[in-house]
């Protein structure tokens, strides 16, 4: 999984690079795109793997709700960001991107070191993967 967790690191790259060729984000955003879904395929079976049969739909679901909670989040503070910076023109800048652009490249740094630290966090709870007993 920390393989995965690096493919969306490269989506950094795809706002500084657009200005070479369009099909360069395209290229980029797709490889991220197919790291989330790999992520996304060994967590599923981690989640399997870990837990016994009974307990697996309510920790996928349990985990699901945080996934939808967080996404709700993270789209209400992305628009009150591009709100913010867009007010701001110029003046607001990041990595060298100024007023709405600057918005995007701090959600695209977001989403790409978000993998890293939810993988941090899972060895963290859970060093040595083996199955949970529940009594």
């Amino acid at each position: 999984m920390l393989i995965f967790a690096f493919f969306p690191l490269f989506a950094m790259f795809a706002q500084p690079l657009a200005h070479i060729s369009p099909w360069i984000p395209c290229i980029i955003i797709g490889l991220a795109g197919a790291g989330h879904q790999a992520w996304s395929a060994n967590l599923y079976s981690t989640i399997g793997d870990m837990f016994p049969k009974s307990a697996i739909a309510t920790i996928t679901g349990i985990g699901t709700m945080f996934g939808g909670l967080c996404s709700f989040a993270i789209n209400k503070g992305s628009g009150m960001l591009f709100t913010y910076a867009d007010g701001l023109g110029d003046a607001f800048s990041f990595f060298g991107q100024t007023g709405k652009p600057a918005g995007y490249m701090i959600v695209f740094c977001y989403c790409a070191v978000a993998y890293l630290i939810g993988w941090v966090i899972m060895k963290t709870l859970v060093p040595k993967y083996k199955p949970i007993v529940l009594d």
